[in-house]
């Protein structure tokens, strides 16, 4: 069966930003803590990765077009690749492999704690994304993967601890997540399409 090119695009997208950081921080690019930057960029790419995988359901709502179902599973898989590296990035080049300092750490920064939450349950929600975890659990597996949201609101809070000074980025990941809930609603969902169709209909008569 022929891999779709669009999906193949997104897994080139997906995986040259890493590199492409990567890289950045070998040449020194990153300013004079790469490690750190690098980690952060991580940590951000996880988020917005989180923020699109969301986005897929409404998208496929208001146009129709299942593609974007069958990409959501690819792009969770990406969020979760994101974070291992984000927590490896923090590892090496915060911890330095120093595992005595993780206590010292923890104390010092308890968002770590919350940031550790949203890592474990990404990792259950990756390890039961194929489709025999599908078949075994059946309607419990929609259950499990409504993880989702409380990972949305770990990886905001882990957010808004770090950059306690400056809100107005955070802000804007919270207003998207937020839309985005709002979008998944039930009676939301439904009555969007209606409301497209209504106003093409107008616009057509017009």
């Amino acid at each position: 069966m022929r891999y779709p090119i669009w999906r193949i695009g997104v897994f080139i997208a997906a995986a040259i930003w890493p590199l492409f950081w990567l890289y950045e921080a070998w040449s020194f690019a990153l300013g004079p803590d790469p490690g750190k930057v690098l980690m952060d960029r991580l940590g951000l790419g996880t988020l917005i990765l989180l923020l699109v995988t969301l986005g897929m359901t409404p998208l496929q709502k208001l146009s129709g077009w299942p593609g974007w179902i069958s990409v959501r599973r690819q792009l969770g898989l990406w969020c979760f690749a994101y974070v291992v590296l984000h927590l490896v990035a923090y590892c090496v080049f915060i911890l330095g492999l120093d595992w005595s300092q993780l206590g010292v750490e923890l104390r010092k920064r308890p968002y770590i704690i919350v940031g550790t939450l949203g890592f474990l349950c990404l990792l259950v929600l990756a390890v039961t994304s194929n489709r025999y975890s599908q078949r075994r659990l059946g309607a419990r597996w929609k259950k499990l993967h409504r993880l989702v949201y409380v990972i949305l609101g770990l990886g905001l809070l882990h957010m808004l601890w770090i950059v306690r000074a400056d809100l107005k980025e955070w802000a804007i990941y919270a207003s998207i997540g937020a839309l985005l809930l709002v979008l998944r609603i039930p009676p939301v969902m439904r009555r969007i399409p209606r409301l497209i169709a209504k106003k093409a209909l107008s616009a057509t008569k017009a």
